[in-house]
């Protein structure tokens, strides 16, 4: 049995040594590469205030959170949750980089994420299957035709959702076929193959009636009148 957990984090700005925390953890369980519908979503406290800024980008308040749990009273569910599996993040060295600093700060002795489970960058991912194009999140559900209308904002748990759909698409043996030449330098829309599974069905043939091929017949050679 293959555990993965597809996690993303928000934050309260980009550099942890500069006393930046956690404010969301997203996280989506796949068991054998399919969503189980069993999460780890939780808002924190980051005991500090945000820039409007930040919060134009994932839409938590300072008043939101003020309510919320500390990082020290969900850290052990967190782990429990992720351990033993494979964490798939996109630029999982920002997420990966808030967590141990917050495990540090806790001086509970807890270790490090890579101490419970591994960790995976789909974005390395991305840009060694699509080299010299866009792979935030965005470009790559445009590529894999994901609907990610409901992005308004950058949700932990939303965008751990979309990834887990978008990974799933990215890693499922498809092929991607770019349309109209494009370069290595060039965004383009991607049409992608998907493998039907080996038990469906088998498709109904309808066969054309003596009346329509006799139709379609008589169309035909009125076409090669009109050209000729």
């Amino acid at each position: 049995m293959s555990r993965q957990i597809i996690m993303d984090t928000e934050t309260t700005g980009i550099d942890p040594s500069q006393g930046h925390r956690i404010v969301e953890i997203g996280c989506v369980e796949l068991i054998d590469r399919k969503p189980t519908g069993n999460t780890f979503h939780v808002y924190i406290n980051p005991e500090r205030t945000m820039d409007e800024e930040v919060i134009r980008i994932h839409g938590i308040t300072n008043e939101f959170v003020q309510d919320k749990p500390l990082f020290s009273a969900v850290a052990r569910d967190f782990l429990d949750f992720v351990k033993d599996s494979e964490m798939i993040a996109h630029n999982s060295n920002f997420d990966i980089n808030f967590l141990d600093h917050e495990l540090k700060w806790l001086n509970a002795g807890l270790g490090k994420v890579e101490d419970y489970c591994s960790v995976t960058d789909s974005l390395a991912i991305a840009r060694k299957k699509h080299p010299g194009q866009k792979n935030n999140l965005d470009a790559l559900c445009k590529r894999y035709f994901i609907d990610n209308s409901s992005r308004t904002f950058h949700g932990a748990l939303l965008d751990a959702q979309i990834l887990a759909d978008v990974y799933l698409a990215m890693t499922g043996g498809q092929t991607a076929l770019i349309l109209g030449g494009l370069g290595e330098n060039q965004e383009g829309d991607a049409a992608t193959i998907r493998r039907l599974p080996t038990d469906r069905a088998a498709l109904t043939v309808l066969k054309a009636s003596e009346e329509e091929l006799k139709l379609h017949k008589e169309k035909l050679e009125k076409i090669g009148q009109e050209l000729w």
